[in-house]
């Protein structure tokens, strides 16, 4: 028997704000830039195992519409963190995809965010070509912990 998987309708949440001024085409990545284990094996085959807690962290990019009420709020939290970084309040969130089965039944695939911080500065260039990109504002964070759950 095959399996379906229906993916759509996903949203992100930060600070409890559901964004909506999303953009197009991948507005919403979150990745793990590390690994979460190391092995490595020696003489007669011995191998040793490390857990790397770095491999907990996640890299969240989000893409909003460039002066929208979403760009306007990232942008106050960025100006927080850059004007007291020692007082900074940490974000939380989650980043959740709704899943379908083809049968009317709904999973969501959770990823629960905690300790972030944003990474970078708001890039920005002109276009007279017709450039959509111009219209974005591309937001790069880190949080420290983010576990998956499907419910």
């Amino acid at each position: 028997m095959s399996t379906t998987a229906l993916t759509g309708n996903d949203s992100i949440i930060i600070n409890n704000r559901l964004f909506t001024d999303l953009a197009d085409g991948d507005c919403i990545t979150l990745t793990y830039p590390s690994e979460i284990a190391q092995v490595k094996t020696g003489k007669n085959g011995n191998s040793l195992y490390a857990l790397n807690e770095t491999g907990k962290q996640s890299e969240v990019k989000i893409r909003v519409i460039r002066g929208s009420g979403d760009d306007k709020y990232l942008l106050n939290l960025l100006s927080n963190q850059q004007t007291n970084f020692a007082g900074t309040v940490l974000m939380i969130g989650e980043f959740i995809k709704q899943v379908g089965d083809g049968q009317g039944n709904l999973s969501f695939d959770t990823y629960v965010l905690s300790g972030g911080i944003f990474t970078k500065q708001i890039e920005a260039k002109m276009n007279v070509e017709g450039d959509t990109a111009q219209s974005i504002a591309e937001y790069h964070m880190k949080f420290s912990n983010a576990p998956r759950a499907i419910t």
